[in-house]
């Protein structure tokens, strides 16, 4: 996949995923988001699921990215409230 295509891909499923999780990220961290998003559900629904891998544009890329993007979130809030709370 391309370099705009990963770009769009991150920016559509980092949107969602901020609309699902909630958040007060830029525009560039939303699109990061979304493309850590797309290679962390890639490689979940490709190696753990053995049902799909991001393979441009279309509706099952964006739902694996959405679904990365989520776990990301969720351990990155995670990871950061424990490091808040011993500081």
């Amino acid at each position: 996949m391309g370099i705009i295509a990963w770009i769009v891909l991150g920016a559509i499923a980092g949107f969602i995923t901020n609309m699902i999780m909630g958040g007060s990220e830029g525009v560039i961290a939303t699109i990061i988001l979304g493309i850590v998003g797309a290679v962390v559900g890639g490689y979940l629904a490709g190696t753990v699921l053995n049902v799909a891998d991001v393979t441009g544009i279309n509706v099952e890329s964006i739902v694996v990215a959405v679904i990365g993007g989520v776990v990301v979130v969720a351990v990155y809030r995670l990871l950061m409230g424990q490091r808040t709370n011993q500081v």
